[in-house]
């Protein structure tokens, strides 16, 4: 049954049902509102260390009722179930938010447990008047992982999301932070920048110290990771710096390339898990190329380097991958698998991320500049690279399964 708004309905009745857990509870309940003549118009129920909670939102569907007698009826079934159960009209009911006025998000909290983390999130939504509605641990041991559901209510989020980003850090965890609805929505494709995200370090920079201008090229990489440099400019002028080194320079590269702890694993298990995975770099074909095979990537895309007669020229072929070719690139993937934006999962690390990241339904900033930070969900740190899948609502439990 569909309500415009719930407020404005007069027959509507809050049920609770309390008390410890056993088989068979939500079906008694139910089968007596059923044969009482009630339509269930909403319904939340858990169960946390044996004990149990049911909320129902009942409407009666036949004339002439009265509380009294459903009272009166609920007594005994409380009694045979052993459970605590009441009945209040919803205009008397205090407690309940109803669906249509709530601003639901799910936060995901990573890190290493330590005391006081639930004490300070929830001292912080407090002060901007959000409510706790749901928490749950999705992972212990050497990652812990936990699930909060929060209803933001009025709360203005642009604020918020600073406060949860410095909370983050005062308490030493990564947050990311998803509105529900994007939340539940089953992501398919997940896009991953290659250098300080899939690999260890920035590849530009081993190469120009092979071309003996190491500190010249790693200035202009970090300028331009920090977006205080336009991305082609910066490219180009690195590259053109690369003129002259040989092809054959590039190999030890490539036997010694650092993938970031848990990447490859990462990858791995969102493959086995049927995720379609690809790997978009502002970086050089020659070594997403290399890493699509050594990975298992669906899709790879890079910059193609010059080359002639063995040697970099010093320029680049075609098109650059800048900011808003990555963003085209996702978009692509999107309509070759028949997907939206919110059913992709984009990580990366520096400013040439941040349309990706803003675009995607899930855009998370992996030990990030924070030009990238003000536009991802949230951020993630090197040590939890793991933490992307619970992110996805994937457990530790279904992990092992």
């Amino acid at each position: 049954m569909q309500f415009t708004s719930f407020s404005q309905k007069k027959d509507l009745y809050v049920l609770s049902v309390i008390g410890e857990d056993r088989v068979g509870i939500v079906s008694e309940v139910t089968q007596f509102l059923f044969k009482k003549g009630f339509n269930i118009v909403d319904i939340e129920q858990s169960v946390i260390h044996s004990q149990f909670t049911m909320v129902l939102l009942i409407q009666p569907l036949r004339p002439r009722f009265h509380l009294s007698q459903l009272r009166a009826g609920l007594n005994p079934l409380a009694q045979k179930l052993e459970m605590k159960i009441t009945v209040t009209p919803l205009h008397e009911f205090k407690g309940l938010r109803l669906a249509e006025t709530k601003r639901p998000y799910v936060l995901t909290i990573l890190g290493t447990d330590r005391p006081g983390v639930v004490a300070s999130l929830s001292s912080m939504f407090a002060r901007h008047h959000c409510n706790i509605e749901r928490i749950k641990m999705i992972a212990r041991g050497e990652l812990l992982a936990m699930e909060m559901s929060v209803d933001l209510r009025n709360a203005h989020f642009p604020d918020l999301r600073k406060e949860i980003s410095e909370a983050a850090k005062k308490i030493q965890m990564d947050i990311v932070a998803q509105p529900e609805h994007l939340f539940k929505k089953r992501k398919k494709v997940i896009v991953f920048d290659m250098d300080s995200t899939i690999v260890d370090g920035e590849i530009i920079d081993k190469m120009a110290k092979a071309a003996g201008v190491g500190e010249k090229v790693a200035a202009i990489t970090e300028r331009g990771m920090r977006g205080g440099i336009d991305f082609k400019r910066s490219l180009q002028t690195r590259v053109s710096l690369l003129k002259g080194l040989q092809i054959k320079s590039l190999e030890p590269i490539v036997r010694t390339l650092k993938l970031t702890k848990g990447s490859e694993e990462l990858v791995a298990a969102l493959k086995e898990m049927g995720f379609r995975v690809a790997l978009i770099s502002g970086g050089f074909t020659y070594f997403t190329d290399i890493l699509k095979k050594r990975l298992g990537f669906d899709y790879a895309f890079g910059n193609e380097l010059e080359i002639q007669h063995g040697r970099l020229t010093g320029g680049v072929k075609g098109e650059i991958i800048d900011a808003r070719r990555k963003a085209e690139i996702m978009d692509e993937i999107c309509e070759k698998e028949g997907i939206t934006r919110d059913e992709v999962v984009a990580v990366g690390d520096g400013s040439n991320d941040r349309i990706m990241l803003a675009n995607a339904g899930l855009g998370i900033a992996f030990n990030a500049k924070e030009i990238l930070k003000k536009v991802a969900d949230g951020a993630i740190t090197r040590e939890h690279m793991k933490g992307v899948l619970y992110c996805l609502g994937i457990t530790e439990l279904d992990l092992r399964k």
